[in-house]
């Protein structure tokens, strides 16, 4: 062994989204000039830096490396130990490989987010919203479910009320509600409800909904019926206020009859005919206008034209799903620099490109079989050393499209992004600017939560941005 090295410190601590810095030494023990190359290794080492990445020793020399270590505040950072390395390699002697080993603790965070799919539900006996809850931090989440609303107007059947959800993980909770009174006839009344999210030593966290409840007979029905009440009302007192009299005029008619006399001529003579009327039809007072050449027709090669609909990544799965129901899919399309939005792919296909230097500012999702997903992307800061991770979307249902980064001219570089689904374990192969095709699944030997199912793919590297992705879900065995 011609390398003498020592980590300092050798156990660290660190908290998600922030960064901690070891120094390691080492000193040419050789005989001979040397020049050493770093790279970190173990579950921390797409977090890890080293400065400089090479360093040429004299023999008898010591020298200094920075390692620093930036877990992101994600679920990605689990809480706990994580054992890690530097794999040394000298340049003259590779043979004399040597790997340092060190120990990081990262501390736990809580962060949970819960929303009501959908908001507003209707029914007229009962209605069927389901709570999604994705626990976005480091650590496993142990909570309970209940539904509350002003005047006790509905009751709750909600399964499971109690959940555990790993991090990065999303459940699911279904809620039926039932209204106390039923509306009979009449227009559909509104009523809001919560759903509280119960945690161990934390507030409540409250999503609030509405349950719109409508009439159990149709409103037409209750409409033709009260018409129908009312017309049969008026009849009845026509009738009563009507009401013919029947009597006999024979006893009259005899009477009259004996002074009866015959008319005079000049009493049976028709009567004169009437003049004829001496008005003409008044003309129309406007002219249509014909047009010159038959009117009506003209502008017909001019109709208005729709434009196509727009090709999203939802548009592509839904096709795959109608034709492979029963097998899971993604489909995706990247916003280039310079190019915009390119058409959706699926299945492992490439999105983006390779070698021209064009980085990814967007990508559009969507998924089929697998319960919904959410994403969350690593933006480029070139204000500061490092990027930073934006907000997690909600969780997006099968079939619907899923959006993140920003495709404005202005728009910060797409250095990686991480993605999960409900159901299933999602597969990505990234390549990042300057560097070869990486693979990694949600599943991975390495990664400390086997049973995880959302993967990062890209770079945490502020200098460098995701140029292309490939991106696959595993089939049901």
């Amino acid at each position: 062994m011609s390398l003498w090295t020592s980590l300092e410190p050798a156990s660290a601590t660190v908290d998600p989204g922030g960064s901690t810095r070891v120094r390691l030494r080492l000193r040419n023990t050789g005989d001979v000039v040397d020049e050493y190359r770093f790279e970190p290794v173990g579950t921390v080492a797409p977090w890890t830096t080293v400065e400089p990445s090479t360093l040429r020793l004299y023999p008898g020399t010591t020298g200094t490396v920075e390692l620093t270590i930036a877990p992101p505040r994600s679920p990605d950072a689990a809480a706990g130990p994580h054992p890690y390395g530097v794999r040394i390699t000298p340049t003259e002697h590779p043979e004399a490989t040597t790997v340092p080993e060190g120990n990081l603790t990262v501390t736990p965070f809580t962060e949970v987010r819960a929303d009501l799919v959908p908001p507003i539900v209707k029914g007229r006996l009962r209605g069927r919203p389901r709570l999604a809850i994705d626990n976005l931090g480091n650590t496993k989440l142990t909570a309970s479910v209940s539904g509350s609303d002003n005047g006790d107007q509905l009751s709750y059947d909600i399964r499971p009320s109690n959940v555990q959800i790993e991090p990065g993980r999303a459940v699911f909770v279904a809620a039926t509600l039932k209204p106390r009174d039923i509306i009979w006839f009449g227009s559909a009344e509104q009523r809001p409800y919560t759903l509280s999210l119960h945690r161990s030593g934390t507030d409540p966290l409250p999503v609030e909904g509405t349950y719109e409840q409508r009439g159990f007979l149709p409103r037409w029905l209750a409409t033709a019926l009260g018409l129908a009440l009312t017309l049969a009302i008026v009849f009845v007192m026509l009738w009563i206020a009507y009401k013919p009299t029947v009597s006999s005029k024979a006893t009259e008619q005899l009477a009259d009859a004996g002074n009866a006399i015959a008319p005079s001529p000049a009493a049976s003579a028709p009567p004169p005919d009437p003049a004829p009327s001496k008005e003409e039809p008044k003309p129309s007072e406007k002219e249509p206008d014909d047009g010159g050449d038959g009117g009506g027709g003209g502008g017909g090669d001019k109709a208005d034209k729709k434009p196509p609909p727009k090709v999203t990544a939802a548009t592509a799965v839904r096709q795959l799903a109608k034709d492979e129901p029963s097998v899971r899919h993604i489909c995706y399309r990247a916003f280039v620099g310079g190019q915009g939005w390119q058409e959706p792919v699926c299945d492992g296909a490439v999105a983006g490109t390779v070698g021209q230097k064009l980085p990814i500012k967007a990508m559009n999702f969507a998924v089929s079989g697998v319960g919904g997903s959410a994403a969350n992307a690593f933006v480029n800061n070139p204000e500061a050393d490092k990027g930073n991770f934006q907000q997690w979307t909600s969780v997006i249902a099968d079939g619907k499209d899923i959006y993140i980064g920003s495709s404005k001219d202005d728009a910060a570089n797409l250095s990686g992004f991480a993605i999960n689904v409900g159901d299933g374990q999602i597969c990505q192969s990234s390549h990042v600017r300057g560097r070869s095709w990486g693979d990694r699944c949600g599943n991975s030997r390495s990664d400390p939560n086997p049973d995880k199912k959302y993967v990062f793919a890209g770079t945490l590297d502020n200098g460098a941005w995701l140029e292309a992705v490939k991106l696959t879900v595993k089939q049901k065995q």
